[in-house]
């Protein structure tokens, strides 16, 4: 099947498995883990920080950075088209007792400053005290501005405000700029990082930051349920994807650029530029389910939302994209109507 929902869906291949089939492990929780260790080492190395922690997932990896930054009653300034606010089932407010301050995203993502400066408290026992600006890169495929990025984060130092990256694509970004891990969460006290998206490693996040911070979210990863045991078998997929799956990022966004481009040509279709391993094409009403029984009957896989996402990644190829064009023009040559 090529399919194309998201880049998650990626599966481990052989080389993979026999990396965590001969992983050596230890008890994570009391920090015995050799794997483990390593990975966070080497994380934190290639981000340019002080200290790492791996976590089972990327919404726990979010949360845990935003408890550590936060306490109860702290707001947190975000976007609303952000995954920690609108995707991540309202932890930091349920969980965190953290209130979020979603503002409206710019079209490339972005936070106007001007917004930022206008949500931010002043100090009264009114307000939520206002702790933290969280940002997104990559956020919905596109690579914040670097020239933005230097400039909030700067702006949020100045108003006393600490700042955190979901990085869950931040790989991608970084290949996208043709910049380092480091460099691309340079301006960032925490940043948290996805293994188990473009870089395909079965699960996994890290989150990535100074050291007392990463203390703090440390004793929040127990809180939260995440202190695994012999997890450097999940580790030693991350060490493989980031030794192995790191630069070819480059093919799935060249991959995802072809798709765009051939979509394009197609009338009924509406496709938005395309940004790193994403393109989104508005599916007309009437035709979105048939549109997805139809590819699925050629082997496609999408998900058949009025915006519909079309991710690529490891384990699709420039054929896979070349089939789902051609499944694409297929049935819209059959339905001319929906143009």
């Amino acid at each position: 099947m090529i399919d194309l929902r998201s880049d998650t869906v990626t599966r481990p291949p052989a080389a993979m498995r026999k990396a965590m089939a001969d992983a050596e492990v230890g008890d994570d929780v009391f920090g015995d883990d050799p794997t483990v260790n390593r990975l966070q080492a080497v994380m934190a190395e290639l981000t340019g920080k002080q200290a790492a922690l791996f976590l089972p997932t990327g919404t726990q990896s979010n949360l845990a950075g935003l408890m550590a930054h936060c306490e109860r009653g702290d707001e947190y300034i975000v976007g609303q088209d952000a995954h920690t606010y609108k995707f991540e089932g309202g932890g930091a407010a349920v969980l965190g007792s953290i209130q979020p301050q979603p503002l409206e995203n710019a079209p490339d993502g972005s936070l106007p400053l001007a917004k930022i400066a206008a949500a931010i408290k002043p100090i009264d026992n009114h307000f939520a005290r206002t702790r933290l600006l969280a940002l997104e890169n990559t956020i919905n495929g596109k690579v914040l501005p670097p020239a933005y990025v230097k400039e909030a984060t700067a702006f949020a130092r100045d108003q006393g405000l600490a700042t955190h990256l979901d990085g869950a694509r931040l790989a991608n970004a970084a290949v996208a700029m043709k910049v380092s891990l480091a460099e691309a969460a340079a301006a960032f006290d925490t940043v948290s990082i996805c293994l188990s998206k473009g870089l395909g490693a079965p699960a996994g996040s890290v989150l990535v930051g100074p050291k007392a911070l990463i203390e703090r979210a440390h004793r929040w990863r127990k809180v939260l349920g995440g202190g695994m045991r012999q997890a450097g078998v999940l580790a030693a997929a991350g060490l493989y994807a980031l030794e192995h799956n790191f630069a070819r990022l480059a093919e799935d966004h060249a991959n995802a650029e072809y798709l765009s481009k051939g979509l394009a040509n197609i009338a009924g279709l509406e496709v938005r530029p395309q940004s790193t391993n994403m393109v989104f094409v508005k599916l007309p009403e009437d035709h979105r389910q048939a549109l997805a029984d139809s590819l699925e009957a050629r082997g496609i896989i999408i998900r058949a939302t009025p915006i519909c996402r079309l991710v690529t990644h490891l384990d699709v190829t420039r054929a896979d994209m070349d089939a789902t064009i051609d499944g694409f023009q297929a049935y819209f040559s059959r339905n001319s109507k929906a143009a």
